[in-house]
């Protein structure tokens, strides 16, 4: 039986990606050769890069709008530094919205000065600022669209007066937006796209150049433009599912029809957790991620009754981080409407025990 995947990432991936992607590793395009084996520089595999970065774009609705996409190695993390080094000549407002803007904040300031033009931190991140300014002779404002580990979200995005960059991270592609909004956005495959190895880079061609400072060839988002995201040998694999999943999603009616689904499931999940006196949320219900169901187990006597419960439903993935604790129901697109009602009947036949 397959498991029901609430995984925070690596996340779930849809079944007909999968089956076609393992049959890519036996035989690609039934040339006799695993697509773990073909030339990086191939026009199979050229191909293949050249559609994951144009359905990236299309999907966003940024094709002809000065916007390049990338594929890149390194995770979301190396973002953080690269972003910096692109974008920082003098001084860059962050939201600090939970441990992975925190992170960006601490690598950033290797190169220059950061401020923090809001944060939750002394709340535990369980909100998003509100009410704060950015200063309009700032290089750039980073902010985190979606906070996994306390599943939080932010449901709106501010005017800003500099270039946007935003950590899509763990809801690109799950719901609409005005991606014109933003001069950068960057995501880490494995919360939401692929399996982990590659990330998404999707950037405003104008902004960049204008630092001072020599870039590393390797962190410079112009050289990687101008080689089509095959500087060096690119994350074949991660990539390849990558497309493969866009090509799903744009077949099931692009961003709007997945988020019509996310949204019913959100509202599953969080209603339970309401409802039901044995579970508390942790994220306050206004910005509550539609991605990441944070709550507890009040009654912490019931806990081995629990996850036995959700180990015979065949439920996996729901233990939540080790700096919160309690659980986590990640909800990302290919999770099925079904596997969250399977996580609800289990909560429910536990208050009937309890």
């Amino acid at each position: 039986m397959k498991k029901h995947n609430f995984s925070a990432g690596p996340c779930i991936l849809p079944q007909e990606v999968l089956l076609k992607a393992s049959e890519a590793v036996m035989d690609y395009n039934n040339d006799g050769l695993s697509l773990l084996e073909i030339s990086h520089r191939s026009k199979p595999f050229v191909d293949v890069m050249e559609k994951a970065r144009s359905l990236a774009l299309e999907l966003l609705g940024l094709e002809g709008k000065g916007y390049k996409a990338l594929f890149l190695q390194g995770g979301a993390s190396t973002q953080f530094l690269m972003v910096a080094l692109n974008l920082l000549e003098k001084r860059a407002g962050y939201l600090n919205t939970g441990t992975w803007s925190d992170k960006a904040i601490k690598e950033a300031k290797i190169y220059d000065d950061i401020y923090e033009v809001g944060s939750s931190k002394d709340a535990g991140y369980n909100y998003i600022p509100k009410g704060y300014d950015i200063p309009s002779d700032y290089d750039y404002f980073h902010c985190t669209s979606n906070n996994t580990i306390f599943g939080t979200q932010m449901k709106s995005f501010p005017d800003s007066p500099i270039p946007m960059v935003c950590d899509m991270s763990s809801d690109i592609f799950s719901r609409t937006l005005d991606f014109s909004k933003f001069d950068l956005i960057y995501a880490g495959a494995q919360k939401n796209m692929g399996p982990a190895g590659t990330t998404l880079v999707v950037v405003r061609e104008d902004i960049l150049g204008k630092v001072s400072r020599k870039i590393p060839s390797m962190m410079d988002y112009k050289v990687h433009i101008s080689k089509s995201s095959m500087f060096n040998t690119p994350p074949v694999f991660p990539v390849y599912v990558s497309m493969l999943t866009l090509e799903w999603l744009k077949n099931l009616g692009g961003i709007k029809a997945i988020e019509e689904i996310n949204e019913m499931k959100a509202r599953v999940m969080y209603s339970e957790i309401d409802l039901n006196p044995l579970f508390k949320g942790y994220s306050n219900k206004e910005d509550r991620s539609n991605m990441n169901a944070t709550f507890t187990l009040i009654n912490e006597n019931l806990k081995e009754t629990f996850e036995t419960m959700l180990k015979e439903a065949g439920i996996n993935g729901l233990n939540g981080h080790r700096s919160v604790g309690g659980y986590r129901a990640s909800m990302y697109n290919a999770l099925p409407l079904d596997s969250v009602k399977a996580l609800v009947e289990v909560m429910s036949e536990l208050e009937t025990k309890a």
